[in-house]
């Protein structure tokens, strides 16, 4: 980390310029194709067998960090990373494979968004955090979005059991952030990040191994699964810690904002679906009240 600020406190002015921005547009498209992904994958696989593979390979493209680190990672910390593991990916990522069998993979993008407003209500509910006014009217709007998403129907199909199950997982992505910053600070984070999607691979195999599908898997299932834990998993978070580095984290959370943008562009473009006038309003309502809690701040 102390190297990378050092490249970034001497970066010329004008490649931070547009570096930085981006970096934060490939990252969004990335972590947006993930719900494109989910999609074409999750009805072949099942979820707890696409999670399987994703935290599996995730974890090993990460793998070098933690090796370099090993020594920062002794036995008696292993239970409280197995916990954040699960808790972090293993169960967020199984009910967003679950909602990407059942409705379109702009559902599960637009839901993901809540994560923000999720880790202010984990830390007041849990860590002691003050909310403020500010948030906690962020937060009832954010609310009020997950409803109308939740509320609404694609193709004559009710996608409010998978806006629940994305809002879900984004509750537990809130706890598992905060988690991590009171148990893990100081460690190096993409160690910490191979470290927990290693755990919860081993956590989620033998659901995994029970619900295998008995049918050969068509190819596009198999890269799409292979893009997931690669691409949108492993460099990507590399990416994020890259980020986080130069900009600090509250300016690399920015690329909440995009997630959503593309998940949506991406199923469209790509796969067809349809854009609702309720995803649309849910998308506005939750983008909004994110961007509204994060005003003061910046």
């Amino acid at each position: 980390m102390s190297c990378q600020n050092a490249t970034a406190a001497t970066a010329m002015p004008s490649e931070a310029g547009w570096l930085t921005p981006l970096e934060l547009c490939v990252l969004g498209a990335i972590w947006g194709a993930s719900f494109l992904f989910m999609r074409v994958a999750a009805p072949d696989f099942g979820a707890a067998p696409l999670v399987e593979v994703r935290l599996a390979l995730g974890a090993f493209v990460l793998l070098p960090f933690l090796w370099r680190a090993r020594g920062q990672f002794p036995l008696r910390l292993w239970p409280k990373l197995a916990v954040i593991g699960a808790i972090n990916s293993a169960v967020p990522f199984l009910l967003f494979a679950w909602a990407a069998q059942r409705a379109p993979a702009g559902i599960g993008a637009i839901a993901n968004a809540m994560t923000v407003l999720f880790t202010a209500l984990m830390g007041f509910l849990f860590f002691g955090e003050r909310i403020g006014t500010r948030r906690a009217v962020a937060l009832l709007a954010g609310f009020a979005g997950v409803v109308v998403l939740a509320s609404g129907k694609v193709a004559g199909m009710s996608v409010g059991a998978a806006a629940l199950a994305g809002a879900l997982a984004s509750l537990l992505y809130g706890l598992g952030i905060n988690l991590v910053r009171r148990h893990l600070t100081g460690l190096p984070p993409a160690a910490v990040a191979s470290a927990t999607l290693g755990v919860a691979a081993l956590l989620t195999l033998p659901l995994a191994l029970a619900t295998w599908p008995a049918q050969p898997l068509p190819l596009a299932s198999w890269l799409s699964a292979a893009m997931l834990g690669v691409l949108c998993t492993g460099i990507a978070f590399v990416m994020y810690y890259r980020l986080i580095a130069r900009i600090g984290a509250s300016r690399a959370s920015t690329v909440t904002y995009l997630v959503p943008l593309f998940g949506v562009a991406w199923a469209w473009w790509l796969l067809d679906e349809p854009l609702t006038w309720t995803m649309a309003l849910a998308g506005a309502l939750i983008l909004g009240s994110v961007a509204f809690s994060q005003g003061r701040a910046r």
